[in-house]
């Protein structure tokens, strides 16, 4: 009974201690003026607590609903890693906003000097350079993976290169080649003239690369912006089972680069071509953007995703049945 009583006094000496350093916050110095022992003692004691399994930490987020959606979008996805933000409801534009600037830090967390980034259009990737607040400069590169549509700021591929490389302090090398080529002899052509070569050659060995996953079935969705031919059909494309674009190529529900005859003119690397990219992160919001990612994820296109948490909740609702076919 005597050594079970030591034993007993052992542990509420121990549990004390623990109890004063991490419930009530007191340094190990000020746990052992409290309990009037040396300093030395109370770390054997902390040290025996953490040996017998006494503590156990556990770390909670107030926005504990979108880590788990991270947690499942990691895992049904097939991602290494996912950021999620909170929609604002009623303003999809600030929800982009949110969603760049959360991807504007993984880059940030992710970027060393003398990395090469390279870059599509689009509203989210715009969003990120708009967004984007680096602490320091940065020597990197920036390059498109896309020619260029001037008219308007997101799809100038270009334009926003050049803000990036300004943001981070580094240099950007431009794509003087229009997106679309008149034919595919004429997209070959473009791009074996060496300043068009040395940038895709760049692009295809980035350290990052920052893509947007476009809706082509929306109202107002970017993808008409990019194009030549304004009355192109939407109702043909769902037919051939078409739902996003991905590097302004158009792809499938399943994930694979679509049969038809604009993605032959691109100007542009395919998914394939940027594969060994150390990070490839997808930037999106919005609803109209659910299907595209559900392709791109059914693609293997990406390594990372930043997103909305409405969006988010959809892609996932969208996997589900996949996951359970499979």
């Amino acid at each position: 009974m005597a050594e079970s009583k030591e034993d007993f006094e052992a542990i509420r000496q121990i549990y004390t201690v623990l109890m004063l350093h991490f419930v009530e916050g007191m340094t190990q110095a000020e746990s052992a003026t409290r309990m009037n022992l040396s300093p030395s003692k109370v770390n054997r004691l902390i040290a025996q607590g953490r040996k017998l399994g006494m503590v156990r930490i556990s770390i909670e987020s107030p926005f504990q609903t979108l880590v788990e959606l991270e947690r499942k979008l990691t895992t049904i996805g097939g991602l290494a890693d996912a950021v999620v933000t909170p929609t604002v409801f009623g303003s999809q534009e600030t929800t982009l906003q949110q969603v760049g600037r959360a991807a504007g830090n993984q880059l940030l967390e992710l970027l060393r000097d003398g990395d090469v980034i390279a870059i599509t259009g689009g509203r989210s990737v715009s969003a990120l350079v708009e967004n984007l607040q680096p602490e320091r400069r940065f020597d990197v590169t920036v390059v498109p993976l896309t020619g260029g549509v001037q008219g308007k700021f997101y799809t100038d591929v270009n334009h926003l290169a050049s803000r990036l490389a300004d943001r981070l302090g580094g240099r950007a090398m431009l794509l003087h080649a229009p997106l679309f080529a008149e034919s595919t002899a004429q997209r070959d052509l473009l791009k074996e003239m060496a300043p068009v070569r040395e940038v895709f050659d760049l692009a295809r060995r980035a350290a990052i690369a920052l893509v947007g996953v476009g809706s082509i079935l929306a109202a107002g969705s970017s993808y008409y912006d990019l194009q030549p031919l304004p009355d192109l059909d939407r109702d043909e494309l769902v037919r051939k089972g078409i739902c996003g674009e991905y590097l302004a190529h158009l792809v499938g529900a399943d994930g694979s680069i679509a049969d038809h005859p604009l993605n032959e003119r691109l100007v542009a690397l395919t998914p394939g071509e940027i594969a060994q990219c150390r990070r490839i992160i997808g930037i999106a919001a919005g609803p109209a953007k659910v299907m595209p990612i559900r392709a791109a994820l059914r693609g293997r296109f990406l390594h990372s995703l930043v997103i909305d948490e409405e969006t988010a909740t959809s892609v996932l609702e969208a996997l589900e049945p996949v996951r359970n076919v499979a």
